[in-house]
């Protein structure tokens, strides 16, 4: 199957998969979905999404959240792990939003990368589902399915980011993305893969991933 082809099997097999594409991570605005994307780094979204309604119960924006110390950010958030930093972030970019952005979320991948706490990932996410800007933000599912469907070398995150950017058409990325996540949750985990069940690896996937795999079967 030729690379084209591959790509067109995945769009339309994840379509068919995942007509409407939820999104992981509960928010009301642009603001909640930047805070619950921040704490997500090496959480999972389950463990956030337990955590950010009592967050946002004491502050949903960035005027109230000023108002708690770092401290105080630090004890809500603790359980999705990596609180001293996360909570320095989120005190910090609400004081940026406050001071130069009028309290809103700004709509630019350079202004989002300039807050504290904010990388690439988590303002492509921002762009993408609070705002409908065309990004392909890479988590580590999407960077373990691109490889093992043969679609990039998994080098690191920026390669599969280009890669995934390179060969899918920009005008399905926004649910692309989701839609590889959910896959990957649900039929293609680094643990208790069962390849009989993921259609797509079965299908496409890098020969020397597959052998390895039935190796193990043995």
């Amino acid at each position: 199957m030729t690379k084209d082809k591959k790509v067109e099997f995945v769009i339309k097999t994840l379509k068919e998969l995942y007509p409407t594409v939820p999104i992981p991570l509960d928010h009301r605005d642009p603001y909640t979905l930047l805070i619950a994307v921040l704490m997500s780094a090496q959480s999972t979204d389950v463990r956030v999404n337990q955590i950010t309604p009592l967050l946002f119960e004491r502050a949903d924006n960035p005027y109230d959240m000023v108002k708690l110390s770092v401290e105080e950010i630090r004890e809500i958030i603790k359980p999705v792990g990596l609180s001293p930093m996360k909570s320095k972030g989120i005190h910090g970019l609400s004081e940026i939003l406050i001071e130069k952005h009028a309290g809103k979320v700004p709509q630019s991948f350079e202004a989002l990368e300039a807050l504290p706490a904010v990388g690439h990932k988590t303002a492509s996410v921002v762009m993408s589902q609070a705002f409908g800007v065309a990004a392909f933000p890479v988590d580590t599912h999407i960077h373990r399915l691109m490889y093992r469907w043969n679609l990039s070398n998994g080098k690191n995150v920026v390669q599969t980011e280009k890669d995934a950017k390179r060969l899918f058409p920009e005008e399905v990325w926004n649910d692309l993305h989701l839609q590889i996540i959910w896959y990957g949750r649900q039929y293609s985990p680094a643990r208790g893969w069962n390849l009989d069940k993921d259609i797509i690896t079965k299908t496409i996937g890098r020969q020397s991933v597959i052998n390895d795999y039935n190796k193990k079967q043995i």
